[in-house]
């Protein structure tokens, strides 16, 4: 699934250099602010729990470009990020009810396929956060970065705000997600980019389960 996109523009030497250490720390999330109070309350009480952390890097890796000769463009493989936590935090957050409820809403798989379902997994090995302390904010935080790498589709996206912030607010605090959207996309390290093949490999470790289900057969 290679394609490009705003969020993942190639960043430029010397502010790669002046960011280097922001972009090796992520973000950390208190947990508890997601099991009292709505989901609008919630994203602002998350704001305030957010902490930068060491980054610890993995010795996982993910495809890069080696050289290229011609026309001709030669990939290194590098091993994936998403770590057996991850996997598992991805499971839990699909019983969350809002989560479950945008799922169904989603009867197109617009912006909940299952291809962009999986780079939420990978997305969360990327950030590095301990599994437990994953929640519904970080899931979508993850597959609003994966729609805007694959689809970019700004009326699908919208549902996220919606259904995350509560209908009647999601115009009066979808800057704040924004905010951490961007927080979120530095601690994934400006990586965005997922192979369809790291996709498959990461539903095969679970082939039955009812996410994996969710194949775009046609959208109207």
């Amino acid at each position: 699934m290679a394609s490009s996109s705003a969020s993942t523009e190639a960043i430029p030497k010397h502010r790669t250099r002046g960011t280097r250490g922001q972009n090796q720390r992520f973000l950390y999330a208190k947990a508890a602010c997601q099991e009292n109070g709505s989901s609008a309350s919630s994203l602002a009480s998350s704001k305030t729990f957010f902490k930068r952390m060491t980054w610890k890097k993995g010795q996982k890796t993910r495809w890069a470009i080696n050289y290229i000769e011609g026309t001709k463009l030669w990939m290194k493989k590098r091993r994936s990020s998403y770590r057996p936590e991850d996997q598992e935090a991805f499971y839990r957050l699909l019983e969350d009810p809002i989560i479950q409820s945008f799922l169904e809403a989603d009867i197109f798989l617009k912006v909940s396929d299952k291809y962009l379902l999986s780079m939420v997994v990978e997305y969360f090995g990327r950030v590095g956060l301990p599994g437990h302390l994953y929640n519904k904010i970080h899931f979508f935080l993850a597959l609003y970065i994966a729609s805007d790498m694959e689809e970019d589709n700004p009326t699908a996206k919208r549902s996220i705000f919606q259904f995350l912030l509560g209908r009647k607010h999601w115009l009066e605090l979808y800057r704040e997600f924004l905010g951490l959207k961007v927080k979120f996309f530095h601690a994934m390290g400006h990586q965005a980019w997922v192979t369809q093949e790291l996709c498959e490999e990461i539903q095969a470790q679970n082939p039955h389960h009812w996410v994996w289900g969710r194949g775009r057969e046609c959208i109207p």
